[in-house]
């Protein structure tokens, strides 16, 4: 009886060492992507991607609360299959790019809502920062073949991009304009955990 009291004593100090501790991920850039849609013409969506970005994500599977979500994108990598339009994108009238080289975000709080995760923090765009939330959907984390623990996350939000100074729009004949205020982007990531180094 005494053996036994002492095993449970010790697997519970090795959950605890083992089980109870955040761990930081970094995106696997060739599995994750930055994508994100917006009204054309009123009558159809364009799609793009910005190329370049990094994160950190620190996750706490037993404490959702104590996780944190940091995130850079490089405006300049923006693409959208299409010379011209991406040339007009990184310009004064939508990005910025030389003055405003970077889009961040930065957790201020993560939290479970039923069965949701939500985030808030702050993101600044062109020089403009504001608070937003957004649900998130965390997968894993996992072991891959090789033995990499895996973690996944995918978010999706609707922005006003007017509400952040990127403002260019030309109206049309018949109504509407050639862009829409609104944009969603999609976030889906698979992250890679960090080992402590020695």
């Amino acid at each position: 009886m005494k053996k036994v009291s002492i095993t449970f004593v010790g697997l519970l100090l090795l959950l605890v060492s083992t089980g109870f501790t955040a761990d930081t991920f970094v995106p696997d850039k060739a599995h994750s992507q930055v994508t994100f849609t917006t009204k054309h013409l009123v009558i159809s969506k364009v799609s793009g991607r910005f190329k370049e970005f990094d994160a950190t994500v620190v996750y706490d599977p037993n404490d959702i609360s104590k996780s944190s979500l940091k995130g850079t994108i490089k405006t300049a990598s923006i693409t959208t299959d299409n010379d011209n339009r991406d040339t007009h994108l990184k310009s004064a009238d939508f990005f910025d790019v030389q003055k405003y080289p970077e889009i961040t975000f930065a957790s201020k709080k993560i939290e479970k809502k039923g069965s949701e995760v939500w985030v808030t923090g702050d993101l600044t765009i062109r020089g403009v920062t504001k608070e937003i939330s957004f649900p998130a959907t965390i997968v894993g984390p996992i072991k891959d073949p090789r033995g990499n623990t895996k973690l996944g996350v995918e978010a999706s939000l609707e922005l006003n991009r007017q509400d952040f100074g990127v403002s260019w729009n030309s109206p049309l004949e018949g109504g509407g304009v050639v862009v829409s205020d609104e944009v969603v982007i999609k976030i889906d990531t698979e992250l890679a955990k960090q080992e402590a180094k020695k």
